[in-house]
């Protein structure tokens, strides 16, 4: 047989050899477990890209214009990751679907490093080659400062709450 006609060994495997959603009880034991971690991140995520679309619309960007809404939005969202995280793992027990929905969901959806991309690809494209290099290195820096910063802040703010 021609190597073109061969399925790869991979399609051959199974995705998750644990689980043979042909069970009953496995099928049940994944929508029970993963099923309301799916729909925390769903919920989040439809809030999250919906807050930051409003953003896109009260301060749209023009062509060849730096996209300062978009950094914005990125650059408060890692802010908020970095609260979140320190908030989650330091400092209270929360239930289990609170990162999903606000980590993954939530903050996943208003931050968007996608646009970030586009935008980048129409400033380069568009012959705007300084902004979108400027764009881009700034939107990285100012998202690594960003988390850094509110969760250096947020550990000094809890460390002062416990005294």
């Amino acid at each position: 047989m021609p190597t073109h006609d061969r399925r790869p060994a991979a399609v051959d495997e199974p995705t998750d050899p644990d689980i043979d959603l042909s069970v009953p009880a496995q099928r049940y034991e994944l929508t029970r477990g993963q099923g309301l971690i799916l729909a925390a991140v769903a919920v989040g995520g439809a809030l999250g890209a919906s807050a930051r679309y409003a953003a896109s619309l009260a301060w749209p960007v023009g062509p060849g214009a730096f996209p300062w809404s978009t950094l914005a939005v990125n650059a408060a969202g890692c802010a908020l990751i970095g609260v979140l995280m320190v908030l989650v793992t330091e400092v209270w027990t929360a239930h289990r679907l609170v990162r999903p929905f606000l980590g993954t969901g939530v903050l996943g959806g208003f931050t968007t490093f996608s646009t970030y991309a586009v935008d980048i690809e129409r400033l380069l494209g568009g012959g705007y080659a300084r902004t979108g290099l400027a764009y881009l290195a700034l939107t990285l820096l100012a998202a690594l400062a960003a988390v850094w910063c509110a969760a250096w802040t947020t550990r000094r703010l809890v460390a002062g709450r416990r005294r």
